[in-house]
């Protein structure tokens, strides 16, 4: 656990799926960035393999978008959680979310690629879609068009609603049913 957190607590009530595959949630705080930073980087280590940098520059971009994008974050979601995901004791991901009165918007969800293709995503997402199916809301997120989740989104019910440049919206609407996840 980073040093000064506090222990992995719910996030909602009614996260079943979650606390099922051992999940835990707290709240980021300023030790954690160094951890942050680790899984953002991790998730762009594939967009950068071919690019003909070195290790020092490439490493340099990814400080510099990573403070880019924690900067606009917390300037542009005011009231969202910022949350580190654990297994256990061990920190394994990132869940920013923020509630909004027409929908729950996904800020950003990302593991550490040992934990990636294990399901804890599809728990995550699934028992939010409840929790905001339960409230009459939407989940949104912004997702790559090239990003491998779009089929876990896909069988989830989601839809693109809206493009941005390398960027679709997706939302998931109450009452959508999603794709037998069997």
């Amino acid at each position: 656990m980073t040093e000064g957190a506090t222990a992995p607590a719910a996030i909602g009530s009614g996260w079943r799926r979650a606390g099922e595959a051992g999940l835990g949630f707290r709240p980021v705080v300023d030790a954690d960035l160094p951890f942050l930073k680790r899984v953002y980087f991790s998730t762009r280590v594939d967009e950068l393999a071919h690019v003909p940098w070195s290790d020092a520059q490439k490493t340099a971009f990814l400080e510099m978008q990573f403070n880019a994008q924690h900067k606009d974050y917390q300037a542009n979601y005011l009231q969202a959680q910022w949350l580190v995901v654990y297994r256990g004791d061990e920190a394994i991901g990132r869940l920013y979310l923020d509630r909004w009165a027409r929908e729950y918007r996904v800020i950003d969800i990302a593991f550490l690629p040992a934990h990636r293709g294990k399901g804890y995503g599809a728990a995550l997402m699934q028992d939010l879609i409840d929790e905001a199916a339960a409230a009459g809301k939407a989940v949104s997120i912004h997702v790559e068009k090239n990003n491998p989740a779009r089929r876990l989104y896909a069988r989830l019910g989601f839809e693109t609603v809206a493009e941005h440049g390398v960027y679709d919206r997706l939302e998931r609407r109450p009452g959508v049913s999603q794709v037998n996840m069997a």
